[in-house]
């Protein structure tokens, strides 16, 4: 294998792939959460009233509303496993220092469970131990990576991010157009839209595209109908 493709072979797995699939497919699902929920708001409205300043203000209250609630949601979730990754850090640095031959035996178990014979995965397991112990036992044991633990921060401002970004397609479509366009401009543009989030959460997961297109859809045409009739009956019976 020559130097440029040893480069390439080794390019995915650098940075953390995995991590950065796993945001990505969070960033698709939080657009396709602010689509749909924006849509339903502002439909819903819609179905009562047509004033411009009104629909604007509900999508506003709820743009905020909901990338906030994302963004707070995302970060006491992630803080929280951010911590429970440190306290299993501390354990395994605390089992170690008491323990050490066990934790060998333990490592050495691991890795013939991946499919090395006992003898290779011994020599495999006190080689990791003697480069770097805790992150031998960390990354085998506990699918831990000690220098890229999750960041709250990071998955707070990325959620808040996405959700605006797929909240403001319905917003703009449905105060933008005449009056007599807006639902069916807002309809279409959500649509696609979550035909869009389908497809790319569907190819991120590595599952028929079709099923979760269609899944994403009528999820989204059925908010938005449940919420233009309740809002059409509240307005009839404000009238």
């Amino acid at each position: 294998m020559t130097e440029t493709q040893a480069q390439t072979h080794d390019e995915p797995h650098r940075g953390g792939l995995g991590t950065r699939l796993n945001w990505l497919r969070a960033a698709v699902l939080g657009a396709n959460d602010g689509v749909v929920s924006t849509a339903g708001l502002v439909v819903g409205v819609a179905g009562a009233t047509d004033d411009r300043s009104t629909l604007l203000t509900a999508g506003l209250a709820g743009l905020l509303a909901g990338s906030l609630s994302m963004a707070a949601g995302e970060y006491v979730s992630v803080s929280t496993q951010r911590d429970s990754e440190k306290a299993a850090l501390v354990t395994e640095e605390r089992e170690l220092e008491e323990t050490p031959e066990a934790e060998l035996a333990e490592l050495t178990g691991l890795l013939e469970e991946k499919g090395l014979s006992n003898e290779l995965a011994r020599e495999a397991a006190v080689q990791l131990t003697q480069r770097d112990a805790l992150r031998a036992h960390a990354e085998v044991e506990l699918g831990i990576d000690p220098d890229e633990l999750t960041n709250p921060w990071h998955a707070a401002g990325a959620s808040f991010l996405a959700f605006t970004v797929g909240a403001l397609l319905p917003l703009l479509a449905i105060v933008l157009p005449p009056p007599s366009a807006r639902l069916p401009v807002t309809v279409l543009s959500v649509l696609a839209a979550l035909a869009l989030t389908g497809w790319g959460s569907a190819r991120l997961g590595g599952a028929p595209a079709g099923r979760a297109v269609l899944r994403n859809m009528t999820g989204g045409a059925v908010a938005m109908a449940v919420t233009y009739a309740a809002g059409a009956l509240l307005g009839a019976a404000r009238a």
